[in-house]
């Protein structure tokens, strides 16, 4: 057996990296050995430390091995390498590097991608002629095995990629990986399959899922693990507020900082300033320029609703180093190389530890350099946060990331895709999709029910031909309608955008796409902020929102649905830590010190809760009975406590509730004084009968309509419409809200329906973690506090009840005259 170290291709590779004056990092050398020995894995490396030549040149090193003699010449010889994307703007990124390889050691590969953007001439010459390295998405990739005789494209394959697989894993798109995997092993099974992650909290699973099911049961195959060795430097600072005495004890634009950040964008090169909503991206940008009109010309904005174009412009803007500032929101959180790019600003908590270092990531892109990241608070108690967040990056504590299991809607896309392309055989079909981690507990019935709902529309659908999608002969399920095939290759994918409509320039010019549900709202004339810029709103036409230029320095934000981030178990814990400190006098952080009036000032007018105590407040003001609880579980999971809380408290006596949240809390409020020491006493934390109570509470029948949208959708039921015809947000809705309501009536052990009410319970109230929450409440010491007013802790969730409801009195003056209440009632005290 030919030595590693001194085969040809080793060789030609380290010889071009002592010509570039590079050395081989040892993970790099890890990686190039470990594919050669045949095996399968998890590359787990920072941004920046060059991951991409981790796996890329080690089939081209067994490329030049297999063809010591004319691997300069040999051409045309197929896909060898497919590299899955989760981002089209990645997919760009890594092919000038991938280019850039191939050209310089003098192979003779093509490096093309397919997705979105790619032009139809190109997928044609494509189809003819595969190139060697090959960028996609996993839509994309679907869509590839709609094609006839697809399995000839893999026939030469040697390495599957998954990049950024942890922002895959534990979604819907990830399981359609995990089957466009083995879909392909079945045509290759020799193929290598690597994955590429930043470090999360569960790698092994994260790998097991990236194989699946049969690499544990197998002996031939090894398959690794491996880390990098390059210790990212890291350099992270919170900005204190000059006066923290006043600063805002709740809000999430946080522009009291505005000098700040415009102070680090002057001292920066280069600067990406990340916020959180798409809505604080443009406030951002707008009041940017508004203070420092120098700006104009060397500042951009970068959203998800901005059109490609623009986009795109921006992103080539920081490659060239063009840009002084970018405002962004996620779409820059992936691995796009910024070299440039020397400084990051978070606007408000990033809400968890893997989006903190992901986006620390984007500065200093290059191995041995310095990320520099500072937080910027929007509110009081964020600086708490800060100062939890950066002991866990400091640890890398990042997050696990949940697998999903058993996505019907899913299933039923991918078997339709098979159907629409070469057809498939049962049999065949389930030994395949059981070896996908997702489906490995599938079962026969659970199969056999969905060909019988693809080919007959199920127990309730029958009488409609549209949803007998697939025929049987003689075993092979194929779709031999030319218009279901066509409506199936629109609707591939499993990404739920909600109804947009495209914003243009009355005289031409695509700019981006906007909500429904926020454009229906203003009329012609009304001025809004998109992309930067103001628009006077003219008019609406045929799914297109014509604009004109205006010159008002004021007008509405828009609103995307998506809301705000919540918070992370993993940051949960930290931030319960640091109070604990607190509450055992122990102030080491800047930010803690910095936040010691208003902490002490808790702890005087009612309590800082330690690790083994849960704090709750009783509160009686002009509105009526408050009890505030602080669990410190994030905004998410308590908007399924706080409904089963008030369920089983109405259910010792009749009672109505306001409810509302953040991170940090609860408010249960009422007219009446409310029964908490009874519903203590009456099990308010018991885990018996937890899964009945939270199906009373959330009304899980609506919720589960509504969830049902996009399972019917992935799964093919409702249809979006034609490219310029895409239906609206509220026609989709109702036309999915009536199918589940035929199929519960009519089709009895639906299992899209099922699917529907455990999506419910997992993504809207997360059963399983509200499970643990319990269990932790009742082993902690209960403190019931009765302060005379609104608490720090109390203030900021009033006060986000009090920002959604109508009133005469402007809200900001009301906050303001309330904060000043209670900075003089701590005084008094």
């Amino acid at each position: 057996m030919i030595d590693f170290n001194n085969s040809p291709g080793f060789i030609k590779v380290s010889d071009w990296f002592a010509q570039k004056k590079w050395t081989a990092f040892d993970f790099q050398k890890d990686a190039w050995a470990a594919y050669n020995r045949g095996e399968n894995g998890l590359l787990n490396a920072p941004t920046g430390s060059g991951k991409t030549y981790a796996l890329w040149l080690a089939p081209i090193i067994e490329f030049i091995n297999e063809n010591p003699d004319d691997f300069l010449k040999k051409k045309n010889n197929g896909l060898q390498v497919l590299w899955i994307s989760p981002l089209k703007a990645l997919a760009k990124d890594i092919q000038k590097a991938q280019e850039r390889a191939v050209s310089e050691l003098g192979l003779q590969w093509q490096v093309g991608s397919r997705t979105g953007d790619t032009s139809g001439s190109k997928r044609v010459k494509q189809l003819k002629n595969m190139p060697e390295g090959l960028l996609i998405t996993p839509e994309s990739l679907h869509l590839l095995f709609t094609q006839p005789n697809h399995g000839d494209f893999f026939k030469n394959i040697k390495l599957i990629v998954v990049d950024e697989w942890h922002e895959l894993l534990g979604t819907k798109r990830g399981v359609m990986t995990e089957l466009a995997i083995q879909h392909i092993r079945s045509f290759k099974k020799d193929v290598r399959i690597w994955g590429i992650s930043a470090t999360i909290g569960n790698l092994e699973e994260a790998r097991d899922v990236l194989l699946g099911s049969s690499f544990k049961k197998s002996s031939l195959k090894k398959t690794s693990i491996i880390h990098s060795d390059i210790h990212k430097l890291l350099n992270t600072e919170t900005i204190i507020p000059k006066n923290t005495e006043r600063f805002s004890f709740t809000g999430y634009l946080g522009l009291k900082m505005l000098p700040d950040v415009i102070d680090i964008v002057k001292s920066s090169n280069s600067t990406l300033i990340f916020t959180n909503t798409r809505a604080q991206t443009e406030i951002w940008y707008q009041e940017m320029l508004n203070f420092e009109p120098e700006l104009a010309g060397q500042m951009a904005i970068h959203h998800g609703s901005l059109g490609g174009d623009v986009r795109a412009w921006v992103e080539q803007s920081l490659h060239d180093n063009k840009l002084k500032a970018v405002v962004c929101t996620s779409t820059l959180d992936l691995g796009v190389d910024f070299s440039p790019v020397e400084t990051i600003v978070q606007i408000g908590s990033p809400k968890g530890v893997a989006r903190a270092l992901q986006r620390a990531g984007r500065s200093g892109h290059r191995p041995g350099e310095m990320s520099r990241m500072y937080f910027v608070p929007s509110h009081a108690l964020e600086m708490l946060e800060f100062a939890a967040l950066q002991d866990a990056m400091k640890l890398k504590e990042s997050e696990s990331r949940e697998p999903l299991l058993k996505p019907f809607d899913v299933l039923i896309q991918y078997l339709v895709t098979l159907a629409v392309g070469d057809g498939f055989k049962a049999k065949e079909a389930f030994k395949e999709i059981k070896k996908t981690y997702a489906f490995k507990d599938l079962h026969e019935i659970e199969f056999e029910w969905i060909l019988n709902f693809i080919t007959t529309g199920g127990g309730a659908l029958y009488a409609y031909d549209e949803y007998q999608r697939v025929v049987e002969e003689k075993g092979f399920f194929k779709v031999v309608d030319k218009s279901i095939a066509l409506r199936h290759k629109l609707s591939i994918g499993t990404i739920m955008s909600n109804a947009s409509l495209v914003v243009k320039f009355l005289k031409g010019g695509k700019i981006g796409t906007i909500e429904e549900q926020f454009i229906t709202r203003i009329s012609p004339g009304d001025t809004f902020w998109f992309a930067g810029r103001s628009l006077k709103l003219v008019r609406i036409k045929d799914m297109t929102v014509y604009v004109q230029s205006d010159a008002s320095k004021t007008g509405i934000v828009p609103r995307w649905l998506g809301g705000r981030i919540s918070l992370s178990p993993q940051l949960s814990q930290e931030i319960r830590r640091k109070i604990d400190e607190v509450a055992n006098g122990i102030f080491k952080d800047a930010e803690v010190r910095a936040l010691e009036p208003l902490l002490k000032t808790q702890n005087r007018v009612s309590a800082l809760p330690k690790l083994d105590e849960l704090l709750i407040e009783k509160i009686t003001t002009r509105e009526g009975h408050h009890v505030f609880l602080y669990p410190f579980e994030g905004r998410s999971l308590h908007e399924g406590l706080a409904a089963l809380l008030a369920y089983r408290i109405s259910k010792l006596q009749p009672i109505t509730f306001s409810i509302a949240m953040n991170d940090y809390g609860i408010e249960l409020l009422s007219d009446t004084e409310i029964p908490l020491e009874n519903a203590l006493s009456a099990g308010l934390f018991s885990t018996e009968n937890l899964l009945e109570d939270m199906y009373a509470s959330i009304n899980s029948t609506e919720m589960a309509k509504r969830t049902f949208r996009e399972v019917a959708r992935v799964s093919g039921l409702v249809f979006q419409g034609f490219p310029g015809k895409v239906k609206m947000n509220r026609h989709l809705q109702a036309s999915a809200e009536m199918i589940f309501e035929v199929l519960e009536q009519y089709d009895p052990g639906n299992l899209l329906v099922q699917q529907a009410f455990d999506e419910v319970l997992k993504t809207q109230v997360n059963e399983a973690r509200l499970l643990e929450v319990l269990k932790e409440f009742n082993q902690r010491k209960i403190i019931i506090k009765t302060p005379e007013r609104l608490t720090p802790f109390a203030f900021p969730i009033f006060a986000d009840r009090l920002r959604e409801k109508v009133s005469s009195e402007n809200f900001k003056d009301r906050i303001a005259r309330m904060q000043m209440q209670l900075e003089k009632f701590a005084d008094e005290l």
